[in-house]
């Protein structure tokens, strides 16, 4: 009899001991472990650790990383008729080596891929014993940079040389873990004559209708002629009646294709510009004796194209992503793993932080690449909601050889994810590396490699060469930073430099690292895939995870809890040109975290004022992996920092942003919606007590997707008393500030705020009336509920103006009181008043 193919999970039993390696007293013996899982969270559960994210555990936990493990399960097994029995697993971090009832059945070294092995001979009826034994991963890629020659990097540790997510050995943002473990499911998969190897669904629109092409690959454990059955069904209400056309094809040898025609589908578009319709496309291999298939899978394909116009104009090299015809004014973040155990990731937790990023208005994820290859839900979930994905392949900031064994290696992960991703709907663009390009050339690299080989094969011809076979709807770029026209001549890269602001994309990382944040104003680049300040963690998140007592900006945990070169150094610098070094610690971490979501703010106002010569501007960071200062939006306990309403309120759907032009200001007016926007302009200089001393107004129209600048007159752009004086430009309540002196050189005063709340759903309702100008007024909510968050922030008010916020929480409505505490009401304010 033919069976259909079974796959039983093996998640059950698993123990895990230290088999080598500096171990402490205490940790000798079996673990109970669980699969998925890593060792960690394994240690962690059993009480043998400390929790890694808090004070200085992670240097008290570093010989983890040194450490080689073994997992071990044992299991019955009875034949069951099938022509084969695969042992399949999923994700294994990392260097491992596999044994079935004692026999090595295969190694690996690569976390980024799958495996799977022909286990049928080793298996016995009755009990089976499966071992998984894990090399240090320091002590592997040590080996490996001894044997491929050391190359440049920005850390000690050669993540260059495994195949291991980068960040795991630590990186300017993130805690150095080293984890190994059996990181995602892994079972006995059983099957008959054939199962389907590799398939790729591409879903492309045509005028009302669109195609749906189907290649499959099968493995065979026998010869046969099988019928290969493609359906397609509707994914979600008000998509017709979900009768499409379907096919059936015999499948001769090793590979099929298919190709369905749709006469009427609906368009899937990026969150700000329509809806998502899905379509489920059923693949189903027949053949068996039974009504179940040989196999069968799915994917769920959205009909939308995409392109980025790099056709060159007068200023240079754009790089517009282009949705349907839609050009797209890209609202980015970069994306870390979301916990430095990754394991603890799961769909809930990623549906959270991507509802927080369509609440601060963005669009796009740039899957950056020291992290992973993420989760199939991470882009079913951007499917469904609309953000578009940027995906970078997993090099990062080094020098990689192209020598084997790595160079099996990429291919092979490349090739599994290129086939994985590429029917995902959000899936918009695949990257070569991040910032390798640009290190070639201004880095010291050339030198130092001495001829070295340094990953120009991957970047320029096998990563092309292998989207063009696998997934060729899907644009690549060979880095970020790039610039269209860039190519590999065998001993150099040609064309212009790849972090040339006139072409294509570039990283702006000199603000931070030495220059005032005003200096975003210096650039005009026609896409910003990186750019970003730092500030601390939430209150909240701050003293959960750091015991000094006192606790300062440089006690020694917070030391821990700043990775960054200089970090605490560049955090000073930045914020003396705007306001004085507070004292106090709560003055500081306020300050610090304003003066990161002001430097965010101003860049992004200003990139989206040059639209649409700049065309994108992507943030780094949106989220952290564990408790730090560092330059994400949303803090490693899952917490908004001021820098989200920054982000917020800079990507608005329309914006009015009052902007330096041709020696003056002007009122610069953004529209990025599908309507017309009209009304009238008013742009006022008032000085600081509501007084108005000069006024323009002017009508408006603005067409959907349009920005228009509209230059000031002298009498308004231009200061009596810069100190005490500003600029108020806008249509209704959609507006800008412009002040004309730094808040350490104003005459800002003391905050006057009236709050007051009431009961809401979901929160508490608070109603805010300035007694005086206040700037960027702010509830740092958590430290009356650690769970409490504000709907909006850094806002600005004129005396006499009220606004209303919302803040989520559980439970009864918060006391006014409570919220009306200096300690949780900030404002810029405090920072320059005496």
């Amino acid at each position: 009899m033919t069976t259909a193919l079974s796959f039983r999970p093996l998640d059950s039993g698993w123990t895990l001991r230290a088999a080598a390696g500096p171990v402490p007293d205490g940790l000798a013996g079996d673990v109970a472990a669980t699969v998925p899982g890593c060792v960690h969270t394994d240690l962690l559960a059993a009480g043998l650790i400390p929790d890694p994210f808090l004070d200085d555990n992670e240097s008290a936990l570093a010989w983890i990383g040194l450490v080689d493990w073994t997992y071990e399960t044992s299991f019955t097994w009875t034949p069951d008729g099938a022509d084969r029995t695969d042992l399949v697993f999923e994700g294994l971090d990392t260097v491992t080596t596999i044994l079935l009832n004692g026999k090595e059945i295969g190694a690996t070294a690569n976390q980024h891929r799958s495996y799977r092995f022909d286990v049928r001979d080793a298996l016995v009826e009755g009990d089976n014993d499966l071992v998984v034994r894990f090399r240090s991963p320091i002590k592997y890629a040590n080996e490996q940079s001894a044997l491929l020659g050391v190359r440049q990097r920005p850390y000690p540790l050669p993540y260059d040389a495994i195949r291991k997510s980068a960040c795991s050995f630590g990186w300017d943002w993130g805690i150095a873990t080293y984890t190994s473990g059996i990181v995602k499911p892994v079972g006995l998969e059983s099957w008959s004559v054939a199962r389907l190897a590799q398939t790729r669904v591409v879903a492309t629109p045509a005028g009302d209708g669109g195609t749906i092409t189907v290649d499959v690959e099968v493995e065979r454990a026998a010869e046969a002629s099988l019928p290969l059955s493609v359906s397609v069904a509707v994914n979600g209400p008000g998509l017709g009646d979900g009768s499409l056309p379907g096919a059936v094809v015999e499948l001769e040898g090793g590979r099929a294709h298919v190709r369905l025609e749709l006469p009427d589908v609906q368009r899937w578009w990026p969150a700000g510009y329509g809806e998502q319709p899905l379509y489920v496309v059923d693949v189903r291999l027949q053949g068996g004796d039974g009504p179940d298939p040989l196999d069968a899978t799915h994917r769920v394909v959205g009909f939308r194209d995409v392109r980025w116009d790099m056709t060159p104009d007068e200023s240079g090299t754009p790089f517009t992503l282009v949705v349907n015809d839609q050009p797209v004014f890209v609202k980015g973040v970069n994306w870390i793993p979301d916990d430095a155990l990754t394991v603890r990731v799961t769909r809930d937790r990623l549906r959270r932080r991507f509802e927080q990023a369509l609440d601060a208005n963005l669009n796009l994820i740039r899957v950056w690449g020291g992290g992973l290859y993420e989760s199939d839900d991470f882009y079913e979930l951007a499917d469904e909601l609309g953000l578009l994905v940027w995906q970078d392949f997993l090099f990062a900031c080094a020098a990689y050889a192209e020598e084997e064994p790595l160079r099996s290696e990429v291919e092979a992960e490349a090739r599994e994810n290129i086939v994985r991703l590429g029917h995902h709907a959000s899936l918009v663009l695949l990257t070569g590396n991040n910032e390798n390009l640009w290190g070639y050339e201004d880095w010291g690299w050339k030198q130092r490699l001495d001829g070295k080989t340094w990953g120009a094969h991957y970047y320029y011809e096998l990563f092309p060469a292998l989207v063009a076979e696998l997934a060729p709807h899907v644009p690549y770029a060979p880095g970020s930073p790039f610039s269209p026209g860039m190519g590999w001549d065998g001993t150099a890269q040609t064309g212009p430099h790849p972090n040339d602001e006139q072409h294509g994309s570039m990283h702006l990382w000199e603000q931070w690292n030495r220059l005032d944040w005003t200096t975003y104003r210096d650039h005009k680049p026609r896409f910003v895939a990186e750019f970003g300040w730092q500030g601390p963690p939430a209150w909240s998140t701050l003293v959960r995870s750091i015991s000094d007592d006192p606790l300062t900006p440089e006690s020694p945990g917070m030391i821990v809890h700043q990775k960054a070169m200089e970090g605490n150094t560049k955090l000073t610098s930045g914020l003396i040109p705007h306001f004085r070094m507070p004292e106090a610690m709560e003055d500081w971490h306020w300050a610090m975290q304003l003066n990161q979501a002001l430097a965010v703010r101003t860049a992004l106002e200003h990139f989206r004022s040059w639209a649409p010569h700049t065309q994108g501007a992507i943030v780094w960071q949106l989220n952290d992996c564990w408790p730090v200062t560092s330059w994400a939006a949303i803090d490693g306990d899952e917490r908004p920092k001021p820098l989200y309403y920054g982000l917020k309120n800079a990507f608005a759907p329309r914006l009015a942003t009052v902007q330096p032009r041709d020696g003056g200001l002007a009122a610069v007016l953004v529209n990025d919606t599908a309507e017309t926007w009209e009304g009238e302009l008013l742009a006022r200089r008032v000085g600081f007590g509501g007084d108005e001393i000069a006024r323009f107004a002017a009508p408006v129209s603005l067409a959907p997707r349009e920005t228009i600048t509209v230059p000031l007159s002298a009498d308004i752009a231009t200061a009596r008393e810069a100190a005490s004086e500003l600029v108020v430009a806008g249509v209704d309540d959609v507006r800008g500030h412009w002040f004309f002196a730094e808040p350490r050189e104003s005459a800002l005063a003391a905050a006057e705020v009236e709050l007051r709340t009431e009961p809401a759903a979901g929160g508490t309702l608070v109603s805010l009336t300035a007694g005086s100008l206040v700037r960027d007024l702010t509830l740092l909510v958590d430290k009356v509920d650690p769970a409490a968050v504000a709907s909006d922030g850094l806002v600005t008010l004129l005396p006499g103006e009220s606004t209303t916020l919302l803040v989520r929480h559980a439970g009864d409505a918060l006391a006014a009181s409570a919220l009306s505490d200096p300690r949780v009401l900030r404002t810029a304010n405090e920072l320059v008043a005496s």
